[in-house]
């Protein structure tokens, strides 16, 4: 966008009477109309002003190289102070600074790229600590503070309670108020949740691993009785929820108003692209967590103490403090220059007066009261604008749609790597990363494809709708490759007897002639893999008397389960599951990438939709109501409902003293089916509501004039052909 100049005169958006958008082009052969000029009391024939300063400025319609209001003598005589100073017809700031500082310098980035840069910085930071660090390092906090899974659970479901208990306060003020000092205030709130969120590092005492050299082998196991007292240290999941909870308040701004900011900032064309640069920079955040939260974990939680244990002990924990820190403090610097932006950025006034309304047409013609100035600026207008909200059946059917693929994303997030784990015998790192490749290029290059579509065939809101639907029906038919699993590798005990036989009833049984010698114990689950490509509950299990570390690898000897039929010396076997040779895994993460792409590339117009079809004034809070929808029916269920899913395939579970506790060995052919189950419901139920929104939708009527809030871009194939043209290096 091109700066401003110099100037000390106020430039703001009064007028005496009202704009006239009917005036022919005062050249001929020029399509399209021309704001009119606006007679002013000073006698300046002003084209309506943009708040950018007049000295040279270019005309908002194209059609001229006027400026916007012709200076006189004396003015053009005025000599430039130093400083600038945007206002507008509020007599508000328009140049970036805190208060009264606002050097030149900082006017550079007072342009969209700017405020697009430094939101894309706050989400990435965001996804790379919510959606990155914690799912990363929630088993090793679990292990360090004695915390239960359920407990561990209620830490991760504290950001979306504190989003839904702040959104309809969040979006309805901030939504008519400062957008940028709310959003700077929710970075700086989730930087300091980041900061407390590593707090208990520094609180407690150093971390004892109990661990013995030879536990594991026949005759070494080790186990901590079950009448140990529950350790006081779980309390601190207390400080671990209140640090998830000011992420969620810290964050609750950035998808509304961040949202609804940048929308009204560039011109309406533009706004899905950077929509969906702003989206892809929250994907990849979490990619990066997992990655950076993944190599903080091989360091030891006690750093600069020398321990014997290696990162593959179940008993090890690494340093899953030290990326919040880096987190916290990088939310906290950059919530500075977003507190610096003022209310909207210069010259974006004529990208509200140029924009036409799509606005979902209610019959009563209620949805007029919302273009009135002052509404939504008490509370007394809350219940009124909820109201209209509800009267809106297309909103309502885009926010059941959107939760019906949040309750996919949310429950593939969080338990895809567990798919890939079990069908494709991988471990949980492995798996990890499995995940992050298809994600990454899938979900981001999804988003951000989505945003390009809407910008590229000048979609109107019914044509968004449409392509959201053939994104769900394209996700729907590829989702059928769930019909197909790996089949599991086999494990003595569980998927067949020790002697290679069938497991009579199905009943598991861990314990043989070969191992009953051992007193092997079920406390902690360690999978080997024999020389014989059967896999064993641990090394006890498998008979093995001794240990040796070969490639920074665990082997075991003298395992009297092994097979040694196949040559001497061959009783043996190494830490970790078998390879699997499964021949459908090229086939399956080839249409798990298409499920993942077309899912996420229907997110960028589903929320592009979402702001077309409610009016100007409203499109934060509807974006605040959605997120409630969407989190309430989606993000916080979706998990649940995956995983008493998926835990309904489990052949082993963990056994914590007689309590039952997370599942060890899945049966691959089960867990695809119910998988199957689950993404065909809601895929159909999503497909559904699309259909449903695109029928109710009703656009305004052709008639409207450009500008009001009735008025329509619905019969023409591109908004520009019936509105100015703005100067190239404005744009974007």
């Amino acid at each position: 966008m091109a700066m401003p100049q110099n100037s000390t005169r106020e430039n703001g958006f009064c007028f005496t009477q009202a704009l006239d958008f009917s005036c022919p082009s005062p050249h001929p052969g020029e399509a399209g109309w021309t704001l009119g000029a606006v007679s002013g009391r000073d006698g300046c024939s002003t084209p309506l002003s943009n708040g950018i300063a007049s000295s040279g400025a270019p005309s908002p319609s194209g059609s001229s190289a006027k400026p916007l209001c012709t200076p006189t003598p004396a003015e053009e005589e005025t000599p430039l102070e130093e400083g600038i100073k945007y206002v507008s017809a509020e007599g508000e700031e328009l140049a970036c600074g805190w208060g009264g500082f606002t050097p030149g310098c900082l006017q550079l980035c007072n342009t969209s790229k700017g405020v697009l840069f430094f939101l894309c910085v706050a989400s990435f930071l965001q996804g790379m600590t919510v959606n990155g660090f914690i799912n990363t390092v929630i088993t090793s906090i679990e292990r360090r503070f004695d915390l239960r899974s359920y407990q561990s659970g209620l830490i991760a479901s504290s950001y979306d309670i504190a989003a839904c208990v702040c959104l309809t306060f969040v979006s309805y003020f901030g939504g008519n108020g400062h957008k940028p000092r709310w959003l700077g205030w929710g970075v700086l709130v989730m930087g300091l949740g980041s900061l407390l969120f590593a707090l208990p590092h520094f609180t407690t005492g150093q971390y004892e691993a109990r661990s013995a050299a030879e536990v594991g082998v026949c005759g070494g196991n080790q186990s901590l009785p079950c009448s140990q007292a529950a350790s006081s240290l779980s309390s601190y999941r207390f400080v671990f929820m209140l640090g998830q909870f000011l992420h969620g308040m810290g964050a609750t701004p950035l998808y509304t108003l961040g949202v609804t900011y940048l929308d009204e900032n560039v011109k309406t064309n533009y706004s899905p692209v950077y929509i969906a640069v702003f989206y892809t920079a929250a994907i990849l955040g979490p990619a990066a967590g997992y990655l950076v939260g993944g190599m903080f974990l091989n360091i030891y939680t006690e750093i600069g103490r020398e321990i014997d244990i290696a990162p593959e002990n179940t008993l090890w924990v690494g340093a899953w403090w030290i990326g919040f820190l880096g987190a916290g403090a990088a939310s906290l610097l950059i919530s500075i220059p977003i507190l610096g932006y003022p209310q909207r950025l210069p010259g974006s006034q004529r990208y509200i007066v140029m924009r036409v309304s799509e606005a979902h047409q209610l019959k009563d013609g209620s949805h007029k009261k919302a273009s009135d100035p002052d509404f939504g600026k008490t509370v007394k207008d809350l219940p009124w604008s909820v109201l209209l909200l509800l009267k809106n059946p297309t909103f309502i059917f885009l926010c059941l749609a959107g939760a019906t693929e949040a309750t996919l994303i949310a429950g593939m997030s969080t338990f895809g790597p567990k798919f890939l784990e079990s069908q494709f015998s991988l471990s949980a790192s492995e798996a990890a990363t499995f995940f992050g490749y298809l994600v990454v290029p899938a979900g981001g290059g999804g988003t951000f494809l989505g945003g390009f579509l809407v910008n590229k065939f000048k979609l109107r809101c019914s044509g968004i709708i449409k392509l959201c639907l053939l994104c769900t029906v394209s996700s729907l038919l590829a989702i059928f490759i769930f019909f197909i699993h790996c089949p599991n590798m086999p494990m003595a005990g569980v998927t067949q007897m020790y002697d290679g036989s069938a497991l009579p009833g199905g009943h598991l049984n861990l314990t043989a002639a070969c191992n009953a010698q051992c007193g092997c114990l079920q406390d902690t689950y360690s999978p080997v893999c024999g020389t014989d490509d059967i896999m064993y509950y641990s090394p006890c299990h498998a008979g093995c008397k001794r240990v040796s570390e070969k490639n920074g690898k665990k082997v075991y000897h003298e395992c009297s389960c092994v097979d040694k039929a196949l040559l001497a010396g061959s009783d043996k076997a190494e830490a970790g599951k078998c390879t699997s040779s499964c021949a459908q895994k090229p086939l399956l993460l080839c249409f798990m990438f298409v499920v993942i792409l077309f899912t996420f590339l229907s997110s960028i117009p589903a929320l592009t939709a979402t702001l077309r079809c409610v009016p100007d004034r409203q499109r934060s809070f509807a974006l605040g109501i959605q997120w409630i929808v969407v989190r309430t029916l989606g993000g916080i269920p979706g998990p649940i409902a995956f995983g008493s899913m998926i835990d309904k395939s489990c052949l082993l579970w963990q056994d914590q003293c007689g309590e039952q506790g997370s599942c060890y060995v899945y049966q691959n052919s089960a867990m695809s089916r119910y998988t199957l189950v689950a993404g065909l419901v809601y895929k159909v139920l999503g497909t559904t509501f699309f259909v449903v929104a695109c029928l109710l939708y009703k656009p305004p009527p052709l008639e409207s004039a450009p500008g009001s809030s009735d008025a329509s871009e619905n019969g023409t194939s591109d908004l520009q052909e019936h509105k100015p043209s703005l100067p190239a290096e404005e744009d974007i």
